[in-house]
């Protein structure tokens, strides 16, 4: 997979931006990506070390309409810690 196919987008909440102050950032990944894969696509794409990768499957949640029940997708995400002396100029 390439690059810009795996990192979706970032993911910007208030926890998201705290965690910056730490150097991790949060990224909605493909389902399919590794943490291997995400690793090397953020070093392409931002220029940064990576020292450490989580991931997270955050799975949809049930809807109820008119006409039954509607399952929301599943997303997968990853927090990313680079080297204390780069960052990611996004945030």
């Amino acid at each position: 997979m390439q690059a810009t196919t795996i990192i979706r987008k970032p993911i910007i909440t208030e926890k998201a931006t705290a965690a910056t102050d730490q150097n991790r950032y949060t990224f909605e990944i493909d389902r399919r990506a590794d943490k291997a894969q995400v690793k090397r696509a953020i070093e392409e794409l931002y220029k940064v070390r990576v020292v450490g990768v989580s991931t997270q499957l955050r799975r949809g949640k049930s809807r109820r309409f008119k006409y039954g029940l509607v399952q929301k997708s599943s997303i997968k995400r990853a927090i990313v810690r680079v080297h204390a002396e780069d960052r990611i100029e996004l945030f």
